[in-house]
């Protein structure tokens, strides 16, 4: 069974940072790209950041750039996002997704609310 755990959301300031981590079992992790994605309140989801099965691509939406850095270590079958400098904007339930961001499998989502 493919399973997905997110952790490292929380309440930061604006300006503050947060490390995300997924979790991954049930599946040959290193295999697979991965994404985040996020679901602000009252919007749809929305892709943030991709990474190859073997890290070496990685790709981010506008809205981030510059400002997260998605990485993933595959002995230990975790992903990780990275977030600095963060805005009101970015508060959203992120999600790990195993394959399409759009369609693949998520985890339950961790909560990460950017507010003074």
């Amino acid at each position: 069974e493919v399973q997905l755990v997110e952790s490292g959301g929380g309440l930061v300031q604006p300006g503050g940072s947060l490390r995300l981590s997924c979790a991954a079992s049930g599946f040959t992790f290193s295999s697979y790209l991965m994404n985040w994605v996020r679901q602000a309140p009252g919007k749809g989801l929305e892709w943030v950041s991709f990474i190859s099965s073997t890290g070496i691509s990685t790709t981010y939406a506008d809205s981030v750039k510059g400002r997260f850095t998605i990485s993933r270590d595959n002995a230990k079958n975790t992903l990780y996002l990275q977030m600095n400098n963060l805005k009101p904007e970015d508060t959203a339930l992120y999600y790990c997704v195993r394959g399409s961001w759009n369609s693949g499998n998520r985890g339950q989502g961790t909560q990460v609310i950017v507010s003074s």
